[in-house]
């Protein structure tokens, strides 16, 4: 019996799917003004994977790219423009990837979370759970 978690997921008009084999590490709700104008919400919902655990089926070549900083690149669907990814191409993860939790279609329960850039967050936001803050 394979014990390796495997989730599978797909953009809202299911032009993308994908899938992670291995365990979804570093969950994180950035709050920084660039995650929540790119999800146009509160704050975005990541996990993180090692690239080599991501599995992306695109067969109409809907994903687009956006360089949102130097080392900073964020995926989206060109279709229905659901955000899919970003990753840093700099420092010591340059090799993970930050999916998008709201992408997934399989259940997933992560061990921990936090929340980051919270100086960033909205102002009419309260954050009133017990995760800690970055």
């Amino acid at each position: 019996m394979n014990s390796t978690p495997q989730y599978h997921g797909s953009c809202l008009c299911g032009a993308i799917s994908l899938r992670i084999d291995g365990q979804i590490k570093a969950v994180t709700h950035c709050h920084c003004s660039q995650c929540r104008k790119a999800h146009g919400a509160a704050f975005a919902s990541y996990g993180s994977v090692p690239g080599a655990a991501l599995t992306v089926s695109d067969p109409d070549e809907a994903i687009r790219v956006f360089k949102s900083s130097p080392s900073i690149s964020r995926s989206f669907c060109s279709t229905c423009g659901a955000n899919l990814f970003w990753a840093d191409a700099a420092g010591k993860f340059a090799d993970w990837v930050s999916v998008a939790l709201g992408v997934l279609d399989t259940p997933f329960e992560p061990v921990g979370h936090k929340h980051v850039h919270v100086q960033s967050k909205a102002c009419w936001l309260v954050i009133d759970d017990e995760w800690p803050r970055h």
